[in-house]
């Protein structure tokens, strides 16, 4: 039987003229375009990604974790920060102070108020009816130029109250003055810490929804009121998503009550449980992927893995967050260079917060002339916060790349994951670059440049991150290709009908429970996102065997967000059910949204459908807006849909050819 597709008018949606079966499909179809209040994949027209804080950049600084554990006091924090000051560190953007767990004595019985473990922290033995304040701290940390953080839980007790039983610095007393977590006393402990206290920066961890379980021994020989988990750490089914995420929405608003002029981070720190991957962009201004690195190569892979592939998550004001630096120790100390400057240049190049966490009094100068790199901290710090991007990837090597925000400069970063020497070929295409062109690379720790045309052969040494600063002819003189510019993307829906665990992400031994369990398991939701120059689940980009090296791997029923702030007048893409999908009996549908306003679509699709080729004029527009929608949002199996080749360009541009793939995935 032979289809004809027709198209009734600009805005309607397409019919099928093909008997009663046909026009069945034609009204399932225009029943999927159809908006109905509350329906997520409406456009909004406006930008809804998280803006709030002041989060612009990632955060960078020092935090006590990792240097003392709950054996701070006020003369190692003071310490390290002169050391930032006298440095100038903190000149290069090392500018939070971040106060973490053991600081704090008990939550007074008489009116529920903090009070301050003044025997480490003298300065706070203020007296009066208030009995103890950090204002004095906070205001030598400002008058220093600092930015001042603090540290507490979103649940009833402290991470180290679970697992630092043997720190002279836990919170003492009765059951309930020992319960100094958030729980109870949301409003009352914001406006301590930002109001009161003057705090600008605060890290919300959650043990306390998920280790303090009724009836367990923890909480019967500590004497602890034991708490129902939201928190599964072995499940994520068994995980409270909705009500983990709610708990910290609660503080957010709190937190922006008490700072409404926005001056403000929120750090969730979750450990990429309960889908945080997910929602926490909507949230805070950075969020936890991870379970806390500890100073092995293994666990550095294991926590960069966790962020590295979620770049269209992140942007300006909200972070993806392998956890803080663990430079100073371990396998990345002063006698490990190689393995030193790799950790800061991939936290660098996937916009993770620099904290540094180190006892800066007594480390050696070698390791602050890594972190005072001022060209890495440049890529990190790009005000345009393009997430690095990965081009080719594999368990041995991977090829991270990342626009810089005039969009003309590339940053590449060549990652020899192994402990043996690698060969890698970087690819003019790789960085988005002309094949024919001149290619100029410059090293960004030996400051060497060299040039190549279509590729270049490396070999990398054991552990070994080249980091260079890319200068070429790009691909599309007149424009961007949206995988390019993670930061200006949105997802505001990603299609994922139930959170799957990623099986990327490097499995480790466990530090805590070594070989103890029945092997390392995929733990962090996240997998089955939206993806850049890749599909949702790590295969290349192809549709009807029609393969692009550039485009936007989705689900079916998502919706993305894409800033036009440049100005483009012209989004064009090649759109279709990819190869890869699971569903091939779904239909779908494409939409692109301008401010609001429908201005393409396609017909619709079905996995061996060709490719269609998708225009709108987006001059004047504001936010364009992409949706994929199928005609069963019930169905348990989502499709795997491609933006191929999707590209803003300015009026009058040529549209490339879709380039051939080169095997960079798996």
């Amino acid at each position: 039987m032979n289809h004809r597709w027709t198209k009734a008018s600009k805005t309607k949606p397409w019919a099928v003229v093909c008997g009663s079966a046909a026009a069945v499909l034609a009204l399932t179809m225009t029943q999927v375009h159809a908006t109905s209040p509350g329906d997520p994949l409406a456009p909004a027209g406006r930008w809804e990604g998280n803006t709030s804080g002041s989060a612009s950049t990632p955060p960078m600084g020092w935090n006590s974790w990792n240097a003392f554990r709950t054996e701070v006091d006020e003369g190692k924090v003071m310490g390290a920060a002169k050391v930032l000051a006298d440095s100038g560190l903190a000149k290069l953007g090392y500018n939070h102070v971040i106060l973490d767990d053991g600081w704090w004595m008990k939550r007074r019985a008489s009116d529920g108020r903090l009070q301050i473990r003044t025997g480490i922290f003298p300065s706070a033995a203020t007296g009066g009816p208030d009995g103890t304040s950090f204002k004095p701290f906070t205001d030598k940390l400002h008058a220093m130029g600092f930015k001042a953080g603090i540290y507490t839980d979103v649940g009833r007790n402290a991470c180290s109250q679970a697992y630092d039983l043997h720190s002279p610095n836990l919170p003492q007393g009765t059951t309930a003055e020992r319960e100094v977590g958030l729980d109870g006393h949301v409003t009352q402990d914001i406006n301590l810490y930002f109001k009161e206290w003057g705090f600008d920066y605060l890290k919300i961890d959650a043990c306390g929804l998920a280790d303090f379980i009724p009836g367990s021994d923890l909480v019967k020989k500590q004497s602890y009121r034991g708490m129902a988990p939201l928190i599964e750490r072995g499940s994520i089914n068994r995980t409270d998503i909705g009500a983990v995420r709610a708990r910290y929405e609660t503080v957010a608003a709190a937190i922006k009550a008490a700072r409404p002029l926005g001056d403000y981070v929120m750090s969730i720190c979750a450990w990429g449980m309960a889908n945080v991957r997910s929602w926490g962009k909507d949230v805070g201004n950075l969020w936890r992927t991870s379970a806390d690195i500890t100073p092995s190569w293994t666990s550095m892979l294991h926590n960069f893995d966790s962020a590295a592939k979620r770049a269209l998550y992140a942007g300006p004001g909200h972070w993806n967050d392998p956890d803080i630096l663990h430079i100073g120790h371990g396998e990345f100390d002063a006698n490990n260079p190689v393995e030193v400057r790799s950790h800061f240049s991939l936290w660098a190049m996937i916009n993770a917060p620099l904290l540094i966490s180190y006892d800066l009094q007594h480390g050696p100068a070698s390791l602050l002339a890594v972190l005072g790199n001022a060209d890495v901290i440049r890529l990190n710090q790009d005000k345009a916060g393009h997430q690095g991007i990965v081009a080719y990837d594999s368990d041995d090597a991977q090829i991270i790349v990342k626009t810089l925000g005039d969009g003309q400069r590339k940053a590449v970063a060549l990652f020899n994951r192994g402990a043996s020497p690698a060969p890698v070929t970087l690819l003019a295409m790789h960085l988005k670059l002309a094949d024919g062109a001149p290619v100029t690379l410059r090293n960004l720790w030996t400051k060497e440049t060299l040039t190549f045309t279509g590729e270049k052969a490396f070999t990398l040494a054991p552990h070994e991150t080249l980091v260079f600063e890319a200068h070429g002819k790009r691909q599309l003189e007149n424009g961007v290709y949206l995988s390019e510019i993670p930061g200006s993307i949105n997802v505001a829906v990603d299609g994922t009908r139930q959170p799957q665990l990623d099986p990327t992400v490097h499995r480790m031994i466990d530090p805590w429970s070594s070989t103890r369990s029945g092997g390392s398991r995929p733990q962090y939701a996240g997998w089955g996102g939206a993806q850049p120059d890749a599909t949702p689940f790590g295969q290349s980009l192809q549709v009807a065997g029609q393969v692009f090296t550039s485009g936007l791997g989705v689900l079916s029923n998502s919706r993305l967000q894409v800033k036009n702030d440049v100005g483009y007048a012209r989004l064009t893409a090649s759109v279709g059910v990819d190869d890869s999908t699971e569903n091939t009996r779904e239909l779908v549908r494409f939409y692109v949204y301008g401010d609001g306003k429908l201005l393409a679509e396609s017909a619709p699709a079905r996995f061996g459908s060709k490719v269609q080729a998708l225009t709108a004029d987006v001059r004047g527009v504001k936010i364009v807006e992409l949706v994929v929608r199928d005609a069963k949002t019930g169905n348990a199996v989502p499709v795997v849909a491609t933006w191929g080749d999707v590209q803003l360009t300015q009026a009058g541009a040529a549209v490339p050819g879709p380039r051939t793939s080169s095997g960079d995935r798996t």
